[in-house]
């Protein structure tokens, strides 16, 4: 048993994708490859120039901690976060901090503190030596870009529950999932749309395994990835009981993951609320959620879309599907919808059948699965279910559709697909295989039950896969008998 008891607390930022950013006009567009092209005097925090809510971007969050089981705010309000980077224009950011737009709820298994709004900093640039490119010698340089600066965030805080850092990272998938379901954000690591940051304390275990009082909190900042994520916490709870084993102390500080090196590293000193020194924002006024309409509670929950959860429960109770393919679908959502158009309610030995062929044929071939029409797919199943075409058949059909407006059924004939069932043909095959296999014959005589199938194999094979495998193993084990 491990000597101690890890803690984590998660605080996801994920960039809703809202049409303009939180409080001004300028476009909200990730994908703007130019420099310092989405800014304003708000943005950019010049004197004089006043902010105005996003609205979008309060239902946005609303319907986040809805989908959560989360209470909504009847007042809320926006507060300055005072702090000084290159990145954050007026000195100073505009978050929340006393009235979040939602607390409670959970996922996972996971307890949720709170999810408020913010808006985003800017993106800075850090140069290789400059020295190198150029002959004055001038060194490294940073630069600004502030396009990213007031796009609408969303902060999510856990409680502290978490233990492992496979259940921090399953946390941060599902939320991932959660909110590109619910349509409120891309949630792309690779691009910074969602940045996790982790709160990490490790305790002595008591010899009866209960926790007991938290220990000294690190914090991870800007993990952006997955992979990145979990090797983060690992590592990091691993220094912290190799610190705590040496009788040393763990500081409360903020630091930083290096992927190269595989180690976090220090930042700075980590910082307490107090430090930030909030106080309401004011030139934003208090919103009252009660009275705005599309606010409501009820509102939200009806138009609320299916969650992957809500996904994963009515593909295994509705359609019968296992629970392997059931996470395909929830993480592949083209694909969900696909399949979505082909099961039928109650009938889960068709639904798998065609759920084997999606999810091992289908999706290997890429886009090209969207060339084929629910309703051709459909009609391939039917003909495997009832014995007209061979798997193989079906296989081989799967590769002509998607460049054949035909239905697969004239596929089949077009291409003697079609599943021989006739008894005297197959009866003919039978006689060829049993002759030219004479020794595998009486190899299944002589108890080699196995035999069996390699003579039906033959059998198919000589039918170009056109015989009925069933027929043709019923008509052999009646001649070797």
């Amino acid at each position: 048993m491990d000597k101690y008891i890890p803690t984590i607390g998660l605080e996801i930022h994920a960039e809703l994708k809202t049409r303009t950013k939180m409080f001004c006009d300028c476009k909200n567009d990730s994908g703007e490859e130019r420099p310092n092209v989405n800014i304003c005097p708000v943005c950019l925090g010049h004197p004089g120039a006043l902010p105005v809510i996003n609205r979008e971007a309060v239902w946005s969050v609303l319907k986040v901690g809805a989908a959560l089981g989360g209470h909504f705010a009847i007042t809320t309000e926006f507060d300055r976060k005072n702090y000084f980077y290159p990145d954050i224009p007026k000195g100073y950011q505009i978050s929340q901090y006393k009235h979040p737009l939602v607390s409670g709820g959970g996922l996972s298994g996971v307890k949720i503190t709170r999810v408020h709004l913010e808006e985003d900093t800017g993106t800075s640039i850090h140069s290789s030596s400059f020295a190198k490119a150029t002959a004055d010698k001038e060194g490294e340089y940073s630069l600004v870009n502030f396009n990213r600066a007031g796009v609408p965030l969303m902060e999510l805080v856990t409680e502290p529950v978490i233990h492992s850092a496979t259940v921090a990272v399953k946390f941060a998938k599902e939320l991932q999932l959660l909110l590109q379901y619910l349509e409120v954000a891309e949630a792309n690591m690779e691009k910074g749309e969602m940045r996790v940051e982790a709160n990490i304390s490790l305790a002595p275990r008591s010899p009866d395994g209960v926790k007991g009082k938290l220990g000294t909190k690190v914090e991870i900042k800007n993990l952006n990835s997955f992979k990145a994520t979990e090797k983060a916490i690992a590592y990091e709870i691993k220094r912290q009981s190799d610190l705590l084993e040496r009788g040393e102390n763990v500081v409360q500080e903020t630091r930083g993951w290096n992927e190269e090196r595989g180690e976090t590293f220090s930042q700075r000193q980590k910082e307490e609320s107090h430090d930030y020194r909030y106080f309401p924002e004011p030139d934003l006024p208090r919103i009252d959620i009660t009275k705005v309409f599309e606010f409501n509670r009820e509102n939200i929950l009806a138009a609320l879309p299916a969650t992957p959860q809500n996904k994963r429960e009515n593909l295994s109770s509705e359609f019968g599907i296992k629970e392997s393919d059931i996470e395909f679908y929830v993480n592949n959502i083209l694909f969900m919808n696909f399949a979505e158009q082909i099961f039928r309610s109650g009938d889960s030995a068709f639904n798998q059948l065609a759920s084997n062929y999606i999810v091992s044929d289908l999706a290997s071939r890429g886009e090209d699965y969207r060339k084929i029409s629910p309703a051709n797919f459909t009609q391939l199943i039917e003909m495997i279910s009832a014995g007209k075409i061979s798997s193989r058949g079906a296989k081989d059909i799967l590769e002509i559709m998607p460049d054949s407006p035909k239905p697969p059924e004239v596929i089949a004939q077009e291409k003697n697909l079609m599943q021989k069932s006739n008894m005297s043909e197959l009866e003919e095959i039978v006689n060829e295989v049993m002759t030219q296999n004479q020794s595998i014959v009486l190899e299944y005589r002589n108890g080699k039950i196995s035999a069996l199938q390699f003579l039906v194999g033959q059998a198919m094979k000589k039918s170009t896969g056109s015989a009925n495998p069933q027929m043709l193993k019923e008509i052999l084990e009646k001649r070797m008998s």
